[in-house]
């Protein structure tokens, strides 16, 4: 049980513990929520949109919250940390606008006005996440919660109960998320697993789907470098060997070695020189 093959996670978990104590310690939760009747249409602070997914404002959210997205990495784990950094981004972008503009232009004028408010906290990724880990992780096993004190008259008879999986903690502690806050809450998970859904079955537009963060946000860059530069090396290695046996020249000094050396002995010592 690690962040191993999940360094976006682990980031994801690191930031939204560190933002959410720290708005709490800089008396600063004010500016992580969204009441459209005063932010947005008295004062125009149209920046909240951008702000209001990165922490929560009570520790019950960051709990849930950090074991959530804990729970979730395999999906990091399916995709890659490139695939996965760039699904957050997209989501969170989608995320970040639907709602408030949903509950501006439809909610807020059918409920003339009660529906305001929009908590703080990226509920609606962490249910755009979980439409993938829904549809991706399978369930392992199955156990049933009895509701009957009175044991069965004999082994065969079936006692009423609840059947859970493996997965349902992980249902329950999202679905405790949207019902924190509710309905605002509510609404931003609904949102998040709607653009979830739509991510999976590709209907987004394409070229949304397609982007990828750059390797180097996610450190791939380095690494697939040094995996090329490897790659060339033991081929040219291999064309020097079978150059060396098909020519079967043995220079007779040090220096005519040097000045008759196979083309891929020069590459090689070329790209030896670089490193």
């Amino acid at each position: 049980m690690s962040f191993t093959d999940a360094p976006v996670t682990k980031a994801l978990v690191l930031g939204l513990v560190g933002l959410s104590i720290a708005a709490s310690i800089f008396d600063i939760k004010h500016y992580f929520y969204i009441s459209i009747g005063t932010h947005f249409l008295r004062y125009g602070q149209l920046w909240r949109i951008l702000t209001y997914q990165l922490c929560y404002t009570n520790s019950s959210e960051v709990l849930f919250g950090a074991m959530s997205l804990y729970h979730m990495r395999t999906v990091e784990r399916f995709w890659g940390s490139r695939k996965y950094a760039s699904f957050i981004l997209i989501a969170g972008l989608f995320t970040a606008i639907i709602p408030p503009i949903f509950l501006t232009v439809v909610l807020r004028p059918l409920s003339f006005g009660v529906l305001d408010y929009i908590p703080a906290g990226p509920t609606p990724i962490l249910f755009a996440i979980l439409a993938q880990y829904h549809a991706m992780i399978p369930q392992i096993y199955k156990y049933k919660v009895v509701l009957s004190a009175s044991p069965p008259s004999n082994a065969s008879d079936d006692t009423s109960g609840v059947i859970f999986s493996d997965k349902s903690t992980r249902y329950l502690m999202a679905l405790q998320l949207a019902l924190f806050q509710w309905p605002g809450s509510l609404l931003g998970a609904v949102i998040g697993w709607v653009v979830g859904y739509l991510w999976r079955n590709d209907l987004l537009p394409a070229a949304v789907a397609r982007w990828r963060v750059p390797g180097w946000v996610v450190g791939l860059r380095a690494q697939k470098r040094n995996d090329r530069f490897d790659g060339i090396r033991r081929r040219l290695e291999d064309e020097g060997a079978s150059t060396g046996v098909a020519t079967g020249a043995q220079p007779a000094a040090e220096g005519e070695g040097n000045r008759r050396r196979p083309l891929g002995q020069q590459l090689i010592d070329e790209v030896r020189g670089a490193f």
